[in-house]
């Protein structure tokens, strides 16, 4: 469906092509492409006509073929023989057929050459503001290619040099100055880049303007010899701006001259026939500063035919370019106005669309952030928890841990007594074995005393393997403070350790009281105590 429309719309472009005068023909003809429409040169009269059809031919092959963008180089082409011949109405109407074609081309840079010559069509007329809004349209749309790394940077040198040469036109020579140093700024090596003396024939029209007139002369001289060579249908021009400066530098003679080479090479090449009524005038006016009245009123005769031929609105040359319906302009802005309107529902849509988006983008994130708010909250609530009940564990674990040490070490206070008693109690037996007479063997006697030693000897070690078990490092923790104390002073921190009284510790010990004294008083000094210091605090935190 969309290839029958689209070949129907090829066919309904080559009747319109055939209601211009399009006479079909079974030959192809090969157009450099590749080549800017300002550099080609325009066809000798002879071969205008057959030059015209060809072209034509070659846009109706192509479009029937399908290739969209030869045919709109070559109606470029074909617009540019039309403009220098003043056919405008012919050049207007192929241009905007062209303009209808690249919209169905996604090559931008055909566009863009589009508008440069539409607006190149508008400076003709001396439309200035259209000229220049289609001129900056072609501009903007080469620069936007240039960004995007689409096309090299010298590609807008023919977008200035347009610009130029249209500033030209309309006498700015200032403008025209500006633009054609952009022109040089951005000139560079291009497949398609303008013929430099194009842009010295520019530099010499500043030159001319800023009065400069030997420059302009020899720039114009310079020049000359490749456009002979390669472009001579553009000597008119080269001409008629010789003839412009040797008027102001007041050679009459010189002027008539070139103004005459230019009507010549004109009517030879059939080109810039626009450009003659302006030739005719000028060389009425010089014929009358040489007082040949005689030629300068058939040179003015003959600018005002011409003038009416191809400018003005009545002659039969432009009365189509007066009626032109614009068609396609008219299509073309129903077109856009159908699109401008589906964009905005489509942006109402998508607007629609993106509020939805964001509304449930936002209650999720809310919902999301509750939710982590929750968690985080529950996760820190667990933790504090467990925090809580890790700190009474471990509190509960140390009262056990204190308890079970308080209840070995009463154990152990209580064992401790107890050895003491069964000492004494052996003691008095030792002592009452000793005093007595009768039939006791002296033998069991020495055995009974040998075993009591032994026994007070084993119930202290025994004391000790209790005491340490209870009291795990102590031992260790007493020798590195004080390497220096004594197995006896030992004995008494051990003692001390278990809040044993003095009495207590000479009873266990089998020594004296004051004996308990003079140790504990020893052991302080060995221990670099001071009479205000407390033993018993000290050994008590080992």
């Amino acid at each position: 469906m969309f290839h029958t429309k689209k070949l129907m719309r090829y066919y309904i472009l080559i009747g319109f092509l055939v209601v211009l005068g399009i006479k079909l023909r079974a030959q192809d003809s090969s157009i450099p492409l590749n080549i800017p429409i300002e550099d080609t040169d325009t066809l000798s009269a002879q071969h205008t006509t057959k030059q015209i059809d060809s072209l034509k031919s070659v846009v109706s092959a192509n479009l029937v073929k399908g290739d969209t963008l030869k045919s709109v180089w070559t109606l470029l082409k074909l617009m540019d023989v039309y403009s220098h011949q003043a056919h405008y109405a012919q050049a207007y109407e192929t241009v905007w057929t062209a303009l209808s074609l690249a919209d169905n081309s996604e090559n931008v840079v055909v566009k863009s050459h589009i508008y440069r010559r539409l607006g190149a069509m508008y400076s003709y007329n001396k439309r200035k503001e259209e000229a220049l809004k289609y001129l900056q349209m072609s501009l903007d749309i080469m620069k936007k290619a240039v960004e995007k790394g689409t096309m090299p940077k010298t590609s807008l040198s023919q977008n200035y040099y347009t610009f130029a040469y249209t500033y030209r036109g309309l006498n700015e020579p200032e403008m025209a100055k500006k633009y054609l140093d952009s022109c040089y700024a951005h000139y560079g090596d291009t497949p398609d880049k303008i013929a430099l003396p194009f842009l010295k024939f520019e530099e010499s029209y500043v030159l001319r303007e800023e009065k400069k007139y030997d420059e302009a002369l020899q720039m114009l001289s310079d020049i000359e010899p490749w456009f002979k060579d390669n472009v001579p249908s553009y000597l008119v021009l080269i001409y008629a701006y010789v003839a412009v400066v040797h008027k102001r530098l007041g050679n009459i003679d010189k002027t008539l001259e070139y103004y005459k080479k230019a009507i010549a090479i004109s009517d030879k090449y059939q080109s810039h026939i626009d450009f003659t009524p302006f030739i005719y005038e000028k060389l009425s006016e010089n014929y009358k500063l040489k007082g040949d009245y005689k030629a300068a009123y058939q040179s003015l005769d003959k600018a005002k035919t011409l003038n009416a031929q191809f400018f003005d609105g009545r002659s039969q040359n432009n009365i189509p370019l007066m009626e032109i319906r614009n068609e396609y302009r008219v299509e073309k802005q129903r077109q856009q106005e159908v699109i401008r309107q589906q964009r905005m529902e489509k942006l109402e849509q998508q607007d629609k669309i993106l509020l939805l988006q964001r509304i449930i983008l936002g209650t999720s994130l809310i919902f999301v952030i509750i939710i982590g708010f929750v968690y985080v909250k529950h996760i820190r609530s667990k933790h504090k928890v467990e925090k809580q009940l890790m700190q009474k564990t471990k509190a509960l674990e140390m009262e056990q841990a204190h308890q079970l040490l308080e209840t070995k070490n009463k154990e152990l206070a209580a064992s401790t007594l107890q050895l003491v008693e069964k000492d004494e109690f052996l003691k008095k037996l030792k002592t009452e074995l000793k005093g007595e007479n009768g039939n006791v063997k002296v033998s069991e006697i020495n055995r009974v005393l040998k075993s009591i030693s032994v026994g007070n000897a084993n119930n202290w070690e025994e004391f000790k393997l209790r005491f340490t078990d209870v009291n795990k490092n102590f031992y260790e923790k007493l020798n590195n403070a004080y390497p220096n104390l004594s197995q006896t002073d030992q004995k008494i921190c051990a003692l001390i350790k278990l809040n044993l009284s003095s009495k207590d510790m000479a009873r266990l010990l089998g020594i004296s009281t004051k004996s308990v004294h003079t140790t504990r008083h020893r052991l302080r000094k060995k221990m670099g105590l001071q009479r205000s210091d407390n033993l018993e605090e000290l050994i008590a935190s080992l």
